[in-house]
């Protein structure tokens, strides 16, 4: 079905010169480490671009759909869950606006492949367009972008929520928390601009340079764009091992060594910081179970902190043993949606969310990623990423906190305002 070619690369601009050459196509998914180290890690970067089938779809029984298309196909599949396929999985709903319009679900399989990992890339086309690898190869090296001086337009973002709106409805979700409706839940806020154009493929790179995230991710659907930053895996699948990293807690970097060790020190041993995360690690590991082999749950690293450009944050690492035949996605129907952007219990957390917040989440708080065809699946979550739709001129960007008993509406508002910050810089330049 695929050949497969493996190539050294001679240029060191190979990367920037590929991902600029892919953007000719409407599909195309762009996968980036920036080079982290990984505990986990499987390639340095991915592009997959040129749908030869593909599956789009809403939330009506949307997991079976892709069960479905993912078991036929049997091949690479690459694509996006948004936040909003919960109303598949439980007696749910998302009734609130929603400027972006993305379909609640979309997937494809690629024509075209490029699986990087230090200077070795392989190439796996489909048999069609196999004769096309070698031009591919001397035209990505060739090429040079046509830079085209638009004046940029002064972007207007516009906040969502006042500031008082925010802490206002932060009460809310503690009293809720107060009545032990729930003990933790994620509440986002969204930042927006409309009418208004962006070059996508260069504020994604504005934002990469800035954040330099593990999962970084260009998408492309047709007219839709996510541009992300994201440093969280949401869920991988190696053979029959499962891994989840869900993030919890947070702190500024500062450019001071010295101040920035003693953030991070704090970090580590800051009680409220440490007891989100480790709320949700129990929330992972509840929902791991529901696929894993008895007993093969583990807490691999608890709040440990990594740091990135912007901010420092706790990272747990929690992993399962699953059976050969489970099918791939039931296992991520079972964790989905990841609880670092839910809450606990997650249903109550959910349906409190909805509640409260003022827009529809939509791929916010979903995941890009892909699965192999042996059923090997990598998925981020989508967090810290600049969400566009060309053809209404809409842009959008979401942050959001964990809030709990402990949880101080000013200081939360100021960890969204941290967590926005190269989002902003980039779109207002």
């Amino acid at each position: 079905m695929r050949t497969q070619h493996t190539y050294t690369i001679q240029s060191p601009n190979f990367k920037t010169q590929l991902l600029q050459w892919s953007q000719q196509f409407e599909e195309v998914v762009w996968l980036d480490s920036n080079k982290h180290f990984q505990k986990h890690g499987s390639y340095d970067a991915v592009l997959a671009v040129d749908a030869f089938t593909g599956i789009t779809t809403d939330s009506h029984q949307a997991f079976d759909k892709l069960h479905e298309y993912q078991s036929v196909t049997k091949d690479w599949i690459f694509g996006y869950l948004t936040y909003d396929l919960k109303n598949d999985l439980e007696d749910l709903h998302s009734n609130h606006f929603d400027g972006l319009n993305f379909p609640e679900l979309f997937f494809f399989q690629p024509k075209k492949i490029f699986l990087i990992k230090e200077d070795v890339i392989e190439m796996h086309y489909l048999k069609m367009v196999d004769d096309e690898f070698e031009s591919d190869l001397k035209e990505i090296e060739q090429w040079t972008k046509n830079k085209v001086d638009l004046v940029s337009e002064k972007i207007n973002i516009k906040l969502r929520l006042t500031k008082d709106q925010y802490s206002e409805k932060v009460n809310k979700m503690l009293a809720h928390i107060h009545r032990g409706d729930i003990y933790e839940a994620n509440f986002c806020q969204e930042f927006y601009a409309e009418d208004t154009q962006i070059d996508p493929l260069e504020t994604y790179q504005k934002l990469n340079s800035i954040s330099k995230a593990p999962f970084a991710t260009f998408f492309k659907n047709q007219h839709y764009y996510a541009l992300s930053a994201s440093p969280e895996r949401y869920l991988q699948k190696e053979g029959t091992m499962v891994i989840s990293q869900p993030i919890k807690g947070t702190a500024q970097r500062s450019t001071d060594p010295i101040e920035d060790e003693h953030l991070k020190e704090e970090l580590k041993s800051n009680q409220k910081e440490r007891s989100e995360n480790i709320m949700i690690v129990d929330l992972v590991r509840n929902d791991l179970s529901q696929t894993a082999i008895k007993g093969s749950v583990e807490v691999e690293e608890l709040c440990e902190v990594y740091s990135f450009e912007q901010v420092h944050q706790l990272i747990s690492t929690i992993t399962s043993v699953v059976g050969e035949k489970t099918p791939p996605v039931t296992i991520i129907r079972s964790t989905f949606p990841m609880g670092s952007m839910t809450g606990a219990p997650k249903i109550s957390a959910m349906k409190i969310i909805e509640d409260l917040e003022e827009t529809k989440r939509g791929l916010y708080s979903g995941a890009i990623g892909y699965f192999s065809p042996t059923g090997d699946f990598d998925f981020n979550v989508v967090i810290r990423s600049i969400l566009y739709n060309a053809q209404n001129n809409y842009v959008s960007y979401s942050v959001g906190g964990a809030i709990t008993a402990k949880s101080d509406p000013l200081k939360e508002y100021e960890e969204c305002l941290i967590k926005a910050k190269a989002m902003r810089e980039v779109l207002e330049n």
